[in-house]
């Protein structure tokens, strides 16, 4: 590890320091008092943007986005007790989507600590179950080491987020400790290699297949890794499935691409995972949304058992096996194992032609089919959309039902990229659109996000006009929180309550923020509205006005409601 020379620094200059010597080039933030000494050292640091946020959970957010969507950790800098709780949403996001990120929480003072001070929480512990690793800085000589370790931690086998609690008068103080320079971070493994072994052992099973498919998920996939694991499957014929909010992996439009195992997961692409009898999955947990409920496989093996064999590949040693029994298990990260699979060679990859085609004639079906409204078609809004969206687009997409319909009906991988929250975290698609735009300026970005989300973040309009950054935010307006509704008409029919929205006239309202805003009733001013947006020069937004009744993509609402006197 090289070192440079100590200097007379405060700990604020200490850490910027830190961050700029390891690469980190955006902060997202909403100041605080706490952390003025890195504020002022940022003031000296050009090449390091600072983004200003309206809140710390759309801060938060933009953190996760960018790293999800460069492989690099972001900064999100906020302070103690309410502006950590509020970016706690963030880190929640960023750990159970893996996603690399710093949050650095100014902290009361160090002889304060314990007496319940004002805005004071243990945040090292707050953060302990949300986080990959949550400390706190207690010496002024140590930030050095723990800025390093952070952001080797935060990429390092399953990527997450790494939080550190820094104490005001420690980062005020004058300290002569060295700057270390950039760790390698890596992946899980001591080295980049498979065990030779385990790559036998699947393509022997690969040959003794006759109905494979293949699943990806998770965080860490570089473009390489895309493009090699693409190479694997064509070379093997491997059908292949994305997990929830997961499709840029593997390109849509590719014949062996055949669906998603999301939410609302396509009937017939459940029953094909039923009756493959083998399984590779690669990246992912395979947690309750991909999994369907841990109903996919099953929790035991026995003799005799139904479903497929699990070929299980993730980053974390612990993971295979935890939840399902795996047949073989491979510790590596996506790039590591895509890597080593693109040189496998199944013998049988011929011979399961037509369990591919058949896989991707049922997802072709799949996407054929929507429930659809005369007034606005929001299926025909989407096929709209992707037809003008260029082959490099970013979409970032909220929580909720309305995102069924980018999900199921746009196409991506192949260079155009999906941001979404996995964990299902609302106020997602504008701070992280916001954060694409700033990390890929030349890059069309769009964010869908429902009534509901915006209601939560939409303010971050306010920072993409500071920053003039020309993203396209759609509006899915249906006056309700519509996920929410659903579940209230399955089980309560006809007794809804706290779904109902009161909601702005949405253009108007964009249109004080400075930006652009126009609102579509009927499909057929989709597209001219969708061209002007994308035409301009700063943020637009489009308002839909979605009818309610239209609450998923595979039902309307009154299909929901159980039979009276149930």
């Amino acid at each position: 590890i090289g070192q440079k020379e100590p200097t007379g620094r405060t700990g604020g200059q200490v850490v910027v320091d830190a961050l700029r010597s390891h690469g980190i080039d955006t902060v997202f933030c909403v100041p605080g008092e706490s952390f003025l000494p890195i504020l002022d050292a940022l003031y000296d640091a050009p090449e390091i943007a600072v983004i200003a946020c309206r809140h710390e959970h759309g801060a938060a957010m933009m953190t996760e986005a960018y790293g999800k969507l460069t492989g690099r950790p972001a900064v999100c800098l906020v302070t103690r007790g309410p502006g950590a709780c509020n970016a706690a949403i963030g880190v929640h996001t960023a750990f159970q989507d893996a996603t690399p990120m710093l949050l650095l929480i100014g902290q009361v003072r160090r002889a304060f600590l314990g007496r319940e001070a004002f805005q004071e929480v243990d945040l090292a512990r707050m953060f302990a179950p949300l986080a990959k690793r949550a400390a706190q800085a207690t010496e002024a000589t140590r930030l050095p080491a723990m800025l390093a370790d952070a952001v080797r931690d935060a990429c390092a086998g399953r990527p997450g987020p790494v939080v550190l609690a820094l104490p005001e008068d420690l980062l005020a103080a004058t300290t002569a400790v060295a700057d270390i320079e950039a760790r390698p971070s890596g992946e899980a493994e001591p080295d980049t290699r498979i065990d030779e072994g385990l790559m036998e052992r699947l393509r022997r099973r690969l040959d003794e297949a006759g109905r494979p498919l293949l699943v990806v998920g998770g965080g860490g996939w570089t473009e390489q890794a895309r493009a090699d694991i693409h190479a694997f499957a064509t070379r093997n014929g491997l059908p292949v499935a994305c997990t929830f909010r997961r499709h840029d992996i593997f390109p849509n439009r590719d014949p062996l691409f055949i669906g998603e195992l999301g939410i609302g997961a396509s009937p017939a692409l459940v029953s094909r995972v039923g009756t493959a009898d083998l399984l590779i999955a690669v990246g992912t947990r395979l947690g309750e949304i991909a999994s369907q409920g841990y109903t996919l496989l099953p929790m035991v093996r026995g003799e005799g058992d139904d479903g497929p064999d699990l070929v299980h590949v993730h980053p974390d040693a612990a993971e295979p096996g935890r939840v399902f029994p795996t047949a073989l298990a491979i510790t590596a990260g996506p790039a590591t194992f895509a890597a080593a699979a693109k040189r496998l060679a199944s013998t049988n990859a011929e011979r399961r032609r037509d369990w591919a085609n058949a896989a991707r004639a049922d997802y072709l079906a799949d996407r054929a089919s929507a429930v659809g409204h005369d007034r606005l078609d929001l299926r025909e809004v989407m096929a709209v959309l992707d037809a003008a969206l260029p082959k490099d687009a970013i979409v970032t997409v909220d929580a909720g039902n309305f995102s069924g319909w980018p999900q199921r009906f746009l196409s991506f991988g192949g260079g155009r990229r999906l941001l979404g929250p996995c964990n299902g975290a609302m106020g997602y698609a504008v701070p992280a659109a916001i954060a694409a735009k700033h990390a890929m300026p030349h890059r069309t970005v769009v964010a869908c996000v429902g009534d509901g989300g915006f209601g939560m973040t939409g303010q971050e309009l306010a920072t993409a006009m500071a920053r003039n950054l020309a993203i396209v935010v759609l509006v899915f307006d249906n006056g309700m929180y519509g996920t929410i509704r659903a579940h209230q008409e399955r089980a309560f029919p006809g007794r809804t309550i706290a779904t109902a929205l009161t909601n702005p006239d949405y253009a108007a309202l964009a249109s004080a923020y400075g930006a652009s805003g126009e609102t579509v009733a009927r499909t057929d001013a989709f597209a001219p509205a969708l061209a002007r947006a994308l035409a301009g020069a700063g943020p637009a937004l489009i308002a839909l006005q979605v009818d309610p009744e239209m609450i998923t993509t595979r039902a309307r609402l009154s299909d929901l409601r159980a039979p009276a006197g149930r």
